[in-house]
């Protein structure tokens, strides 16, 4: 398959991860340059899709940053992974539900190598643990398409300050908790980031 596979090790500015998918997105349009899977980190920020809500603001005092991409209010930073795609879907038969399927597929396949069962919602989206004080999200899913390009991407919480979601209703869910992988099984997640685009290339494949 032709997708550059590309790993930032140092966190990336969040404006600059957006403009180089937005021009890799007219490049693949243009003249079908590579596809990308991007994994990388944010330093801390507040990201609001366009389908978010003023009152989703708990604490004013903080910075937002408003977006294209689908979904509402999130965070990311330190602990969180991201995976940021630029995936070419006229040739994928047009398919946006497909899409959104296979990227939960791919969330659920990389955990349940860490023997943590987790599980998508038709009405939340998302990837959802089954805690033994309520259903608590693990992953979060924003994409936009765009010219048949579907781009943006997904995060999973594995070690990160669950006290940042303090300051917004993350989502836009009110009676749904958050966690990480550290909280569920605190264990080595070193190899993460390989199983993820092993699966993620995978599930592209069928």
């Amino acid at each position: 398959m032709n997708i550059e596979i590309k790993k930032s090790k140092k966190p990336v500015k969040y404006d600059d991860a957006i403009k180089f998918m937005e021009k890799r997105l007219l490049d693949l349009f243009k003249d079908g340059s590579k596809e990308l899977i991007w994994l990388l980190e944010h330093n801390n920020i507040y990201t609001a899709g366009t389908s978010h809500k003023e009152d989703e603001i708990l604490d004013k005092s903080i910075k937002i940053i408003k977006t294209n991409r689908g979904g509402k209010i999130t965070w990311h930073g330190a602990g969180q992974l991201i995976c940021y795609f630029v995936i070419d879907l006229r040739k994928r038969n047009k398919d946006i539900r497909k899409f959104i399927s296979l990227i939960e597929k791919t969330i659920i396949d990389t955990l349940k190598f860490y023997r943590i069962e987790t599980f998508a919602d038709k009405e939340n989206i998302g990837i959802w643990y089954n805690d033994k004080d309520g259903i608590k999200k693990i992953a979060a899913i924003g994409v936009r398409i765009s010219k048949w390009i579907a781009y943006h991407g997904f995060s999973i919480n594995i070690k990160n300050d669950l006290q940042m979601y303090n300051s917004i209703v993350p989502c836009g869910i009110k009676d749904k908790g958050i966690t990480n992988l550290k909280e569920i099984k605190d264990q080595n997640y070193k190899e993460i980031e390989n199983i993820l685009i092993e699966n993620l290339i995978s599930n592209l494949q069928n």
